[in-house]
Order: C-alpha cells, then structure tokens, then sequence
C-alpha cells in the first residue's frame, strides 16, 4: 500500500478509534527501538509470517531516516539453506534480551510454544509488543498491545499498513478537531501533492 493510499485510508478513518489506537502503538513501536538504538525483531505465528510489516517497515526505516525501525523476520520454519535475511529462526527470540523489542503479529491463537518463547523474551528483558486478532494470552504477555475484535472494521493487513505508515513518521499531526468535509479533502490535497521531499 502506497502513501497515497495509506492517507485516503486515514481520510476514512478520521473520527474513528482506529486512527489514533494505530498511531499510539506505532509511537510505542518507534519509542522502543529508538531509545535503544534498534534490534527489532519480528515474528508471526506458525501459521502467519509478517512479510508486508516486514517489507513497510524497512522501506519507512529508510525514508525517515529511522534505520531502528527495520526488523529481523524470525521465521517458524527457517532453514539454514535460507538467505541470510529469511534463515533466522524461533531460537532468536530465546536469545532475545535488554534493549531489544519483539513485535509479535498473529492473526489467530499464537500457539503455546511461540507464546512460551515471548514470556522467556519479555522476563529477560525485552519489550514486547503485540499485534493480534483473536488471541486472548498475546495481549497478556506484551507490554503494548493493538488487538483487533473478531469481527474488526478492519482487517489486520490493513492495521499493519497504518501502523508501519504512522511509526515511520517523524512527528506525530495535532490532534484533530470537527472539520468540514471541504476542509478534510483540502489538506488531503495538499498532502498529496506535496513533494516527495517533505516526507524525509
């Protein structure tokens, strides 16, 4: 999902719970790896493994000049035949320690073994942070949580999106007022036509 859609996406949302319950988890997404000077790892259940996060968060990392925010995909099945960057297995999450945040994204329940590996993570150190849909234990063991209801307004490919989109940004906007619609689709505008450099 390109910027222009992740800012007509938050057009749509503007009012809504969703906007400012994904920028609050982005901020404490950014907080985390910032303070700490990155190691951010990032890990899905054994039947969902995060590529697009994995994807949007280097690409926002790279454009706003926020290299933190890019992760290391921890991978259930990895081999050690994987390219470097896809061979990085559950073991890391056991090495996990101080400093380092695990950002952990599961569409369902996360599984008992996964979820013993986090409470390891967390009680090294760690910080924890989870983004889920119909898992009642991940919330639990993470510091910060963004858990969508079972049957979400949004689905969580779409979070994912709004959340990489919000952590990359350097400044978080004001908050917003009661605007008319013609004042909405004007600041849209000039978003979008904005040069490409105002976002670096």
């Amino acid at each position: 999902m390109d910027a222009v859609r992740v800012a007509l996406l938050r057009e749509v949302l503007a009012g809504t719970e969703w906007l400012g319950a994904t920028r609050r988890f982005a901020g404490a997404l950014r907080g985390s790896v910032v303070s700490y000077g990155g190691g951010l790892l990032l890990v899905g259940s054994a039947e969902y493994e995060p590529w697009h996060l994995a994807a949007h968060l280097v690409d926002e990392a790279a454009w706003s000049g926020t290299p933190e925010l890019s992760p290391t995909l921890v991978r259930h099945g990895a081999c050690d035949s994987d390219p470097a960057h896809l061979a990085v297995g559950l073991g890391r999450i056991e090495a996990a320690r101080r400093g380092e945040t695990l950002l952990v994204v599961s569409p369902g329940a996360a599984g008992a073994p996964l979820l013993e590996r986090v409470h390891d993570a967390r009680r090294a150190g760690a910080t924890v942070l989870a983004l889920s849909a119909g898992d009642a234990e991940l919330p639990a063991l993470a510091h910060e949580s963004l858990a969508l209801p079972a049957e979400p307004e949004l689905d969580l490919d779409t979070v994912q999106h709004l959340v990489s989109a919000a952590a990359g940004e350097n400044a978080l906007p004001a908050p917003r007022g009661r605007r008319r619609l013609r004042d909405r689709l004007s600041r849209l505008a000039d978003q979008l036509t904005a040069p490409p450099s105002a976002r670096w």
